[in-house]
């Protein structure tokens, strides 16, 4: 019989320092309700709201100690700039992954 075990990698667990323990879950909530704005802008072909989203995620992300989404922000940013649809959706579905999966730890 073949038992399947979860695969380490569904979740991604990030430490937190415990003084952000109140703001945390509202930052993470932002970012998903910026996931389906990010979509609808994208569609709408505005640019401007996906660098300006993208600029957002890459300042916040760190100070929060999400690098990923930090990272995100920063190529979401860039791709607005040049217009390059295909890397930003590829971002959108990055950072609603990222999302999914992640796990806060306090420390």
């Amino acid at each position: 019989m073949h038992t399947s075990y979860p695969e380490p990698i569904d979740q991604l667990t990030v430490e937190i320092s415990r003084d952000l323990e109140g703001i945390v879950p509202i930052f993470l909530g932002n970012r998903k309700k910026d996931v389906l704005t990010l979509r609808d802008a994208l569609v709408k072909r505005d640019f401007r709201t996906v660098q300006t989203l993208g600029h957002r995620m890459k300042g916040d992300g760190g100070g929060f100690g999400f690098d990923r989404i930090t990272e995100i922000g920063a190529t979401m940013e860039r791709a607005a700039k040049l217009e390059d649809r295909i890397t930003i959706e590829q971002h959108i579905v990055q950072l609603e992954d990222f999302l999914k999966r992640v796990t806060i730890v306090y420390r």
